[in-house]
């Protein structure tokens, strides 16, 4: 290892952060391939006392790396957490399985009791599920409360081996008259599909103590759905449950409506993006009017931009509800007498179909597919005459900057003009916001009407576009978005669950039949969001809504993968 790399290492492990029985390596960039090159955090390691949790995320360790931090782990007892998300990155598949095999046996000599264990975004797929096997069936698991696994392809063979760890876990545990009691469980996008879900699904309802579960995007379709929500109504406790993006259709909207009429303690429903059908639609409209006392959030129907003050329903676009769901909603609504807030059907409405017939399913998916495909060739169309060569007019005149005062265009100055916040929020640039210097977050209070959603959006978007690592520039960003935000949250005319609507729309993370165009780049807004997020004044009853989002799959933000993966990392400990 080269003198200046040891030097650069040894001022990141200067910055590292310890508090709360908690020593973190977090985000740091570290590449630990040799016993040589993690030296200095096993140094760390050892003469932390009383080290309760470690951050390891960010980095990348290697297999000789992972065999000696598991040394030195073997003397931490009273170790509870391990956030080991995104560790392996630049490692070979190969490489993974025996560094969790290495990192488990280090925790299992130690006599650790883990309450939290987080491997998410390490693509180690079903070998990697080898890796921490023994752990999960070791008494280090016994005390397990949340396990996190997204985005880990683990696949229809990772999680029956998944699956079968936990019930193996559940029997020696019960053995000893402490069983498991699992609260949280995180797969999204994991490929689990039916085998996979409906494996698991036995090990839900052998634990029976779950509260959250998030299996989005794991092409499960309604026998793995109904085998789910067979499992949930063993699992009385369940606070929150996060199916996106799988496809239910009748059979498995029917199934987990039935579910739901059990479930008392049921906040947050995200069935968004389910292909749930008419008679799903209907199944499970009827289980929210029979009663569900403590729900906060259902996203699974269209309905358009408003959120509802006490119940907010966020739009699930490709659930094709049909005309007789479309009613059902309706009449739910109308018996919270929310009936105003329900935004055009007319996608939805249509002929009911025969689902009963074999293969009906697969046409329905087929023609949901055909219909988006014909949107995405309109919206082309719509934008194609923006796109004309150098040599035609442009579709709409440019824009210019006009005098405050005279209404017409200002003097074109040989050095930059003054800045004012109008200046700014007509063309955004991180050198316009400095030269507004401290004053900045005064003014954008004082100029923006924060009782309007739709204006404080306009002012976050455009102060969050300019953000920048560089120092200044991020402070300035994140002082003003703190002043804004601070002041609109706390104002009692404030709509929140409307805010955060019309922000989805505005990156393109949510239709609308605003037709309105999103951003250009999410990375400011992201960044932006993570430090939002973590801030007292932010409301945490919209941290799931925007989780539901972000996991979505979306181009705009797989190009902006670091911001949306501190974003997800944030949400998912609030």
């Amino acid at each position: 290892m080269a003198s200046e790399d040891i030097a650069k290492l040894a001022e990141t492990l200067a910055k590292t952060q310890v508090a709360g029985g908690q020593l973190s390596f977090k985000g740091k960039g570290l590449k630990l391939n040799t016993a040589e090159d993690a030296k200095d955090v096993i140094k760390e390691i050892e003469e932390f006392d009383g080290l309760e949790a470690l951050r390891l995320e960010g980095n990348t360790v290697g297999v000789e790396a992972a065999r000696v931090i598991a040394k030195a782990l073997e003397k931490k007892s009273k170790l509870k957490r391990c956030h080991w998300s995104d560790m392996f990155t630049g490692r070979l598949r190969s490489e993974i399985p025996p560094a969790l095999i290495s990192l488990g046996e280090g925790l299992i000599t130690a006599g650790a009791q883990l309450v939290e264990l987080d491997l998410s975004d390490n693509a180690f797929g079903p070998d990697g599920v080898r890796g921490f096997e023994a752990l999960l069936k070791s008494p280090a698991c016994f005390t397990l409360q949340e396990l996190k696994l997204n985005n880990c392809g683990m696949g229809i063979g990772g999680g029956k081996i998944l699956a079968a760890a936990l019930t193996e876990c559940h029997r020696k545990s019960s053995a000893q008259g402490k069983p498991l009691t699992l609260k949280v469980f995180v797969a999204g996008r994991n490929r689990l599909e039916n085998d996979g879900a409906t494996a698991l699904a036995e090990a839900f309802g052998i634990i029976g103590t779950l509260e959250e579960v998030h299996m989005p995007q794991n092409g499960i379709n309604h026998p793995g759905v109904t085998a789910l929500a067979q499992a949930f109504a063993i699992n009385p406790l369940l606070r929150v449950i996060n199916l996106n993006d799988n496809t239910f259709t009748e059979k498995g909207g029917v199934a987990m409506a039935e579910t739901l009429k059990t479930l008392r303690q049921v906040e947050v429903i995200n069935f968004g993006d389910c292909l749930v059908r008419s008679k799903g639609a209907v199944a499970i409209a009827d289980a929210v009017r029979g009663g569900l006392p403590k729900l906060k959030v259902l996203a699974f129907p269209l309905l358009g931009d408003t959120a509802l003050p006490d119940l907010p329903f966020l739009p699930g676009p490709g659930n094709a509800l049909g005309e007789e769901g479309c009613e059902q909603l309706q009449e739910v609504l109308d018996s919270f007498n929310m009936a105003k807030v329900l935004a055009s059907l007319s996608d939805d409405e249509g002929e009911d179909e025969d689902e009963d017939e074999e293969g009906e399913d697969d046409e329905d998916e087929e023609d949901e597919e055909e219909e988006e495909e014909e949107e995405e060739e309109e919206e082309e169309e719509e934008e194609e005459p923006q796109q004309r060569g150098s040599g035609e007019e442009p579709a709409t005149p440019s824009r210019k900057i006009l005098d405050p005062n005279s209404g017409e265009p200002a003097p074109v100055l040989s050095s930059p003009p003054p800045t004012d916040l109008s200046t700014f929020l007509s063309f955004p640039s991180p050198e316009k916001l400095l030269r507004l210097g401290p004053k900045v977050s005064v003014l954008i209070v004082q100029q923006t009407d924060t009782s309007d959603p739709e204006k404080v959006v306009s002012a976050f978007l455009k102060v969050a576009s300019v953000f920048r690592d560089e120092a200044s520039v991020k402070t300035a960003v994140l002082d003003a978005i703190d002043a804004l935000m601070k002041k609109a949250f706390s104002s009692s005319s404030f709509n929140s669950n409307t805010f955060l609507t019309r922000l989805l729309i505005h990156m393109g993370l949510l239709k609308s039949e605003d037709k309105i165009k999103a951003i250009p780049s999410l990375h400011g807004p992201l960044m932006v969001l993570n430090h939002v997020v973590q801030q007292d004044y932010f409301p945490k009853t919209l941290a799931p809504l925007l989780l539901a989002f972000v996991t979505k799959p979306n181009g705009a933000l797989e190009s902006c993968s670091f911001a949306r993966h501190s974003l997800l990392q944030t949400l998912y400990s609030i």
